[in-house]
């Protein structure tokens, strides 16, 4: 599959608990992967209407079962010309202005898949050594204790199996945890990062610290390094950049409003 999928991997492989819907349960076509943080991905045959019918009620929210926004990907690019079809009066550009936007519950934002280059990082590493930064190993309680939009507790399903299985670097404020880069997903020799940085702590260098730190863990035990972000993030998407990350890939991503 052309888009970065490690999190609907993850569901599927069981590695964190999630939902898999289909059209049919004995002779699926269609595929929708739901991972607890709200991601989710859609895949297969686009021309079940009554699988089309239903997946623009769960858009909407229309039986109220979704009390947060999830995040949409739609596989292959067939599917994104037919959500745009068939969404056309439910959907607003991100950023728009419109008075109309709040009553438009699906927005349209761009996810961006990265290809690592080590020897961009490398030379990036060279010239900004990160010198007076301290890392340390993520433990089982900075888990529990973590607060934020992206923290290991939205992709793991307990401390103990974030700590068995997952790898994680934080940069520590005493006993608090300033900023953490961690495996979100790890699909055979692909590790994809996450990462948060705690109000009070953004533009100290943190977050480039401990991505850093989970990047030189990655050679050092032969995993690709997988970094995905909105376009729309812009200190996600420079931040990427600036540690080797060069953008492949630029796609459809929905935010299905409550």
């Amino acid at each position: 599959m052309q888009i970065n999928h490690l999190f609907a991997d993850a569901v599927v492989r069981g590695h964190v608990t999630g939902a898999i819907y289909v059209d049919h349960a004995e002779n699926p076509t269609v595929f929708y992967v739901v991972h607890p943080y709200g991601l989710s991905l859609l895949f297969g045959d686009n021309a079940n209407e009554q699988f089309n019918s239903r997946l623009l009620g769960h858009a909407l929210n229309s039986l109220k079962n979704r009390n947060r926004y999830e995040w949409l990907q739609a596989y292959p690019e067939t599917w994104n010309s037919r959500l745009a079809e068939g969404w056309a009066n439910h959907l607003v550009k991100s950023g728009s202005h419109s008075d109309l936007v709040s009553d438009k519950p699906i927005e349209v934002n761009t996810r961006v898949n990265f290809r690592f280059n080590k020897a961009v990082y490398l030379g990036f590493k060279d010239q900004n050594p990160l010198t007076g930064i301290q890392t340390v190993r993520t433990d089982g309680q900075m888990f529990e204790d973590m607060e934020g939009s992206v923290i290991p507790s939205h992709f793991w399903d307990n401390a103990a199996d974030f700590t068995d299985r997952a790898i994680a670097f934080s940069v520590l404020d005493g006993h608090h945890v300033a900023a953490t880069a961690f495996s979100a997903f790890i699909i055979d020799h692909q590790l994809e990062i996450g990462i948060e940085t705690s109000d009070g702590y953004r533009g100290k260098g943190f977050a480039m610290a401990v991505c850093s730190a989970l990047i030189d863990y990655c050679l050092e035990h032969d995993y690709e390094p997988v970094w995905g972000c909105k376009l729309e993030n812009t200190a996600s998407y420079l931040l990427a950049q600036k540690l080797g990350f060069e953008p492949t890939l630029f796609w459809p991503f929905y935010r299905l409003n409550c």
